[in-house]
């Protein structure tokens, strides 16, 4: 298995380029959970850790408000959002961006799969004192992480 990139942009760059090959492997016009599926094994072969379908509990004022489930998280610092729409909504990267404040993850990412392939990356928004966030630990297991 190849070595995980020691640098951020590495990273990126690794993950850009196995939404490419994904995207010119598969073409336009799958469900979104296929291209995550086919997204997973890229990364995998590219010698990622990748965790699926994560869930992270939102919390406030020390109690428990919600939980949100995250499509990707890879090599524990990016989350992945991915879109297989026709066009991407303008609310697409508000939800990357709420996916970040309820976790500490280092990016973001959203991949879409639509007729021109597109890839945004996004830094995470600064907090807010009142709110705080955690991941649940339960999603971090052998079940749902493929090394």
């Amino acid at each position: 298995m190849r070595r995980r990139p020691r640098r951020l942009e590495d990273l990126i760059y690794s993950i850009v380029g196995a939404f490419f090959e994904v995207y010119n492997t598969l073409g336009y016009g799958f469900l979104e959970h296929l291209y995550l599926k086919a997204l997973e094994r890229e990364l995998l072969a590219r010698g990622h850790q990748v965790a699926r379908e994560v869930w992270v509990t939102v919390m406030y004022k020390g109690g428990e408000l919600g939980k949100q489930r995250l499509d990707m998280v890879v090599d524990d610092c990016i989350v992945i959002e991915i879109k297989s729409t026709h066009e991407l909504q303008k609310n697409s990267t508000r939800q990357l961006f709420n996916y970040l404040r309820a976790t500490s993850l280092t990016a973001g990412m959203l991949l879409h799969f639509g007729p021109e392939p597109r890839f945004f990356r996004i830094s995470p928004p600064s907090r807010s004192k009142s709110g705080s966030t955690s991941v649940d630990p339960s999603v971090l297991d052998a079940s749902t992480r493929a090394r």
